[in-house]
């Protein structure tokens, strides 16, 4: 069993890597927990694959860096959907 969280770490790194895709984003593909994820990229894949590893914490790193701007952006989209 312990082949599939390994390999798993390796397709969630993998997407995020592709798709630049958040946290959040990689957990509803695969259809598991933001926790699952964080824990497959930071602690398993860290020791899989060392370079993708590196690679998917640079997006991260990106999308934690915005994650504010989006929120801000969907709030004034929210008030601007009431008004309207």
């Amino acid at each position: 069993m312990k082949g599939a969280y390994d390999e798993r770490a390796i397709e969630l790194g993998e997407y995020i890597k592709a798709h630049r895709a958040t946290v959040r984003a990689a957990a509803k593909k695969f259809h598991v927990s933001k926790s699952t994820v964080h824990k497959d990229v930071a602690e398993r894949l860290k020791l899989l694959d060392p370079q993708l590893y590196g690679d998917v914490k640079q997006v991260l790193d990106i999308n934690k860096a915005q994650r504010h701007i989006r929120g801000g952006m969907a709030t004034k989209r929210k008030y601007k959907n009431i008004k309207d």
